[in-house]
């Protein structure tokens, strides 16, 4: 079943591009002339990408091809004009095949209706015939699906230089972009200093000044504990922040431990779902943690969930980590922490995924290569 819908599904590519091919050819004869005048050329050149494109989709969904969609403009005219070649070949094939079936039929047949006269070894003559016509068209349609896929690769598919071009380009925006979330978090620790942990500690400053100057010993052992439970609440917050910059436990424990704290430490209930057979990277199991922290940090904040599911996975070489929670949905992915989320992954060569509908629920998915 599975051979013949491959079968079904190479001749449609095929006849689609003995079609294309006509009309391939016609629009390089109609380019070539465009291409003598500098006003024209770009219209040469972009009819001949809109074909080159329509030709890729088609080669990678009938022909199990597997084209990136990226190719420059200068080459599209020439690819262009190679496939029209290539798909002339295979309306060709089918065009021998369908004569051969009509001849056939009129022979065995004949021509006015009447069946002719035959020996007994006729029909055995035009069964083998057949069989040898079928298998001989077949190899030919094959050989044709195969080129059209070599050929699609070669001059549709970037080139080295391109690769390499596309690469630095992602390079570099991905360090402009972890530099800028590098600032963004610096300003956050800056601001959770500031408004928490030093307000704080000069609240605590206060009530030990006041405790010093008072000659009522009740009273200063009352104001003394207010100056005890606000040293308790400047240290958990301290602590909050150093763990938003990096938390110790990763270095023992690794991400198990870190997130399994992070499920103890939330106040409404969270689904942890943990299944990593080894050990991760350092750099993996940073992003991994953050990815996990800020999901649940915006679903306590700001979607008002009642409950969370975290579930990591390592599967085909990636890392996979999904946040969903109950909230009521509405996330935006240019947020300011997710944004930040969003450029770390990228800096992985990850890839970040949000689906966050009004009236929920939200669901963070970030992919990372951990090969």
């Amino acid at each position: 079943m599975v051979v013949a819908w491959a079968a079904v599904r190479g001749m449609v590519g095929l006849v689609l591009g003995a079609v294309m091919a006509v009309v391939e050819l016609a629009w390089v004869v109609i380019a070539m002339p465009l291409l003598a005048m500098p006003s024209t050329r770009p219209w040469s050149f972009r009819g001949a990408g809109w074909l080159a494109e329509a030709d890729r989709v088609r080669v990678n969904r009938w022909l199990g091809g597997t084209v990136a969609p990226c190719l420059a403009e200068g080459r599209a005219l020439a690819y262009v004009a190679m496939r029209g070649i290539v798909g002339g070949l295979g309306g060709g094939v089918l065009v021998l095949v369908g004569i051969w079936v009509t001849l056939s039929w009129r022979a065995l047949s004949g021509g006015t209706g009447q069946r002719a006269e035959m020996s007994w070894y006729d029909p055995i003559t035009w069964t083998a015939f057949g069989l040898l016509v079928i298998f001989l068209a077949a190899q030919a349609l094959i050989g044709l699906a195969a080129l059209e896929r070599r050929l699609a690769e070669w001059g549709l598919a970037p080139s080295d230089k391109e690769v390499l071009r596309s690469r630095v380009e992602q390079l570099s925006r991905t360090r402009a972009e972890v530099l800028e979330a590098v600032d963004d978090e610096r300003r956050r620790i800056e601001r959770d200093l500031h408004d928490g942990v030093q307000q704080r500690l000069v609240a605590l400053g206060m009530l030990l000044g006041r405790a010093h100057r008072l000659d009522d010993s009740g009273a200063a052992a009352a104001l003394f504990r207010q100056a005890r439970e606000e040293s308790r609440r400047a240290l958990e917050e301290l602590r909050e922040v150093a763990w938003r910059i990096y938390p110790v436990a990763l270095d023992d424990g690794g991400l198990p431990a870190v997130l399994e704290s992070l499920v103890e430490r939330s106040s409404v209930p969270i689904n942890l779902d943990y299944d990593v057979p080894m050990r991760l990277g350092p750099a993996q199991e940073t992003v991994a943690y953050f990815v996990v922290c800020e999901a649940v940090t915006n679903a306590l904040k700001h979607s008002q969930a009642q409950r969370v599911e975290v579930e990591v996975r390592q599967a085909a070489g990636m890392l996979r980590v999904r946040v969903r929670d109950d909230g009521v949905g509405g996330a935006r992915p240019d947020g300011r922490g997710l944004s930040g989320l969003a450029r770390r992954a990228a800096a992985y060569d990850g890839c970040f995924d949000l689906d966050s509908p009004t009236g929920g629920p939200t669901t963070l998915r970030v992919d990372l290569p951990c090969g």
